[in-house]
């Protein structure tokens, strides 16, 4: 509806809307009145003076174009209209207090369908555990994750494939926002068995005397490149192997004691029966990210304040 100065064509929007929306305040005060039966009373429950609430009440009766009350100096009789409102009035109420908190919480980025990508080394922990806390925190989202090939997360938020990535590393990647999730101790995997398994701690120099387990570069380039440069300076140069099955879960070089494989904390979490992780003495922490596009919604905002308050609470990062 529009504006217009031809009369008999349109309504105004105003006068539309003033005409067909009562005061919903004078409502309410109107349903405690229809309860009490009292004027006195119902200011008191109301905590409002009593000609306050009688200015209410005949300003609802004009805006209704009819009478609601019957007033005497010691009664008050709800009309025919009056209890026809009493009665219709609450349900129409509850919807209306239905829809407000509806777009209050999709305000607040509580509602709707969440898409995160994760990459393969984030899934035993980091992405499960904020998925979860998203799912308990807003019931009203529906949540939902899939494995991605790292290379791809960044793309896939920026175009809004998926709403939100959990990636290794700081991977590279245009219309994108990335945010530290978690800080991770650089180590290697090993068989339980395995002579190093005795260390508290290992020498990157020592750890490069073995055979060196690193996924295909294409998997991930960052963190691949990360840490094969551990191993930088080593002299003999170590020697890496590439597992023929990327993210093999048998391990079997490594639970027979052939090779490390050099692997952030959350191998801990994560390790097969039969191997350990221990810290790499003097390496560089590794980073997890959560990626989320550069023009944000209240609901990436949400992920975004869950995520870091999950991390903190965890200690995935220093206070």
């Amino acid at each position: 509806m529009t504006e217009t100065s031809s009369p008999g064509v349109f309504v105004s929007w105003t006068a539309w809307w003033t005409s067909v929306a009562p005061d919903t305040v004078s409502l309410r005060y109107f349903l405690v009145l229809a309860q009490e039966l009292n004027f006195t009373r119902a200011a008191a429950r109301i905590g409002i003076a009593q000609p306050a609430l009688s200015a209410r009440m005949r300003r609802l009766e004009a805006e209704l174009g009819t009478s609601l009350l019957v007033r005497n100096t010691r009664s008050v009789v709800l009309t025919t209209a009056g209890a026809a409102l009493a009665e219709s009035a609450p349900p129409a109420l509850a919807a209306l207090d239905r829809a407000w908190d509806t777009a209050r919480h999709a305000g607040a980025g509580e509602l709707g369908t969440l898409r995160i990508g994760y990459s393969l080394s984030v899934g035993a922990e980091t992405a499960p555990a904020l998925v979860d806390r998203l799912i308990h925190s807003s019931p009203g989202l529906e949540v939902g994750a899939v494995p991605m090939a790292t290379p791809e997360i960044s793309p896939a938020v920026a175009d809004g494939r998926i709403d939100a990535g959990i990636t290794r590393g700081e991977q590279p990647g245009r219309g994108v926002r990335r945010f530290l999730l978690r800080g991770e101790r650089v180590g290697v995997q090993l068989a339980q068995h395995h002579p190093l398994a005795e260390h508290a701690e290992i020498e990157i120099a020592e750890a490069a005397a073995y055979p060196l387990r690193l996924p295909d570069r294409t998997a991930n380039p960052v963190i691949h490149d990360q840490l094969s440069a551990l191993f930088r300076d080593i002299r003999p140069a170590p020697r890496f192997r590439t597992p023929a099955v990327s993210f093999d879960m048998s391990q079997r070089d490594l639970r027979d004691g052939l090779t490390l494989a050099p692997a952030g904390e959350a191998a801990v979490t994560a390790a097969p029966a039969g191997l350990t992780w221990r810290p790499l003495h003097g390496a560089p922490t590794l980073t997890i990210h959560l990626v989320l596009p550069r023009e944000q919604s209240p609901l990436h905002r949400r992920i975004r304040t869950v995520a870091k308050t999950l991390a903190y609470e965890l200690h995935w990062l220093p206070d």
